[in-house]
């Protein structure tokens, strides 16, 4: 059989499908995420479009499909954490000390120094040193363990330090045993 004519197949059939998913899909996922839970059910399905084809109920076959991306969409929203608006850029300017134009300057060098940190790292940094999160909140906005969180900021600041031409060894954290005498 031609892939051609399959792919003919496979698009009519769930073309005349597309109005009763599309109605499920509101129902379940909410006429925002409607749209893109079909669009995600078909590009699910058209990977192996003889299953869909060659199905008894087509129609049960890709309603199933169209659960398990509706599940799939509600595990990805429910696990984003919400953060407050951040100000205008006009807002943030105008209420830091200093001109904008060098706070500016400031933003382009941190932009430039966290692009070069992997992105595990980068994050790290970000929302514990930039955006006042501890440890352990970081840990749970990442969903990893705080010890992923701290190992991977600490790996960043030393990497930064390299970067911008410190000493790594002078900014060491101390020892929890030294000093000690034994």
């Amino acid at each position: 059989m031609d892939a051609r004519v399959g792919d003919e197949g496979f698009d009519a059939l769930f073309c005349g499908l597309l109005p009763r998913l599309y109605r499920r899909a509101v129902l379940l996922a909410g006429e925002g995420n409607a749209e893109d839970a079909v669009h995600e059910t078909y590009l699910k399905l058209a990977r192996r479009p003889e299953r869909l084809l060659g199905h008894p109920e087509p129609y049960a076959y890709a309603f199933r499909a169209l659960v398990s991306v509706t599940r799939d969409m509600w595990r990805v929203r429910s696990r984003q954490v919400l953060l407050p608006e951040p100000p205008e850029p006009g807002e943030r300017a105008r209420s830091a000390d200093g001109d904008p134009i060098s706070r500016r300057e400031a933003e382009w060098e941190a932009v430039r120094l966290l692009g070069s940190l992997p992105a595990k790292q980068a994050a790290a940094v970000l929302l514990v040193d930039l955006d006042g999160y501890t440890i352990d909140q970081a840990a749970e906005i990442l969903g990893v363990h705080r010890g992923t969180v701290s190992r991977s900021r600490e790996r960043a600041l030393t990497r930064l330090r390299t970067n911008l031409g410190g000493a790594a060894g002078r900014f060491r954290r101390r020892d929890r045993h030294e000093g000690v005498a034994r």
